[in-house]
């Protein structure tokens, strides 16, 4: 939003300086809706803004990884090529891609590989209404396709943090606990 550019980027900085000062080497954000029609005019705005924040935090020595879901893996994909900002990448989050209606996990990740910084463990259900949100659920009670998920994640640089996120649920203690040992085998 052109109103509130300005507060963002002084924020980013803020947060590029804490990071680094706190021997943080990644931060990851929602980039926010990037239009999936390469000719509309707002999308240029929105990658010249990535860009921008990515030399924010690269200025600080942080990467910067935009998490999945709001777009497509083919738009995501197309606009880092666009971009080519070496600290810029992808937090991929399987469950958004159900969650967003944006495609398959495994194809979407099989399509980012080459991009990723760091995987979130979260799955979902998407919404038998449309246009309305599905469910977070724990890791294997959802649509990602596990074993074919991390069949690729095993095909990636093994840097790459696998991170459990579990942002809704009664039993979240438990549920990470259960997230751990599926994809920990």
């Amino acid at each position: 939003c052109d109103a509130t550019w300005p507060d963002t980027r002084s924020r980013a900085e803020k947060v590029a300086e804490l990071a680094s000062r706190e021997n943080i080497e990644l931060v990851t954000a929602h980039a926010g809706f990037i239009p999936h029609d390469a000719g509309d005019p707002s999308r240029q705005r929105i990658l010249d803004r990535l860009g921008q924040m990515a030399d924010i935090f690269a200025s600080s020595g942080i990467r910067l990884g935009l998490e999945t879901g709001q777009e497509s893996a083919h738009t995501l994909h197309e606009v880092l090529a666009e971009i080519r900002h070496p600290n810029l990448g992808v937090n991929f989050d399987p469950a958004n891609m159900i969650l967003y209606a944006m495609g398959d996990p495994v194809e979407a990740l099989s399509l980012l590989r080459d991009s990723v910084f760091q995987i979130h463990a979260k799955d979902a259900r998407a919404t038998s209404t449309p246009g309305t949100w599905g469910s977070e659920v724990p890791v294997g009670a959802g649509e990602v396709d596990w074993d074919a998920f991390l069949s690729v994640v095993q095909e990636l640089d093994p840097a790459i943090n696998v991170i459990i996120e579990r942002e809704a649920g009664d039993s979240r203690s438990a549920d990470i606990l259960a997230a751990r040992d599926r994809i920990v085998r």
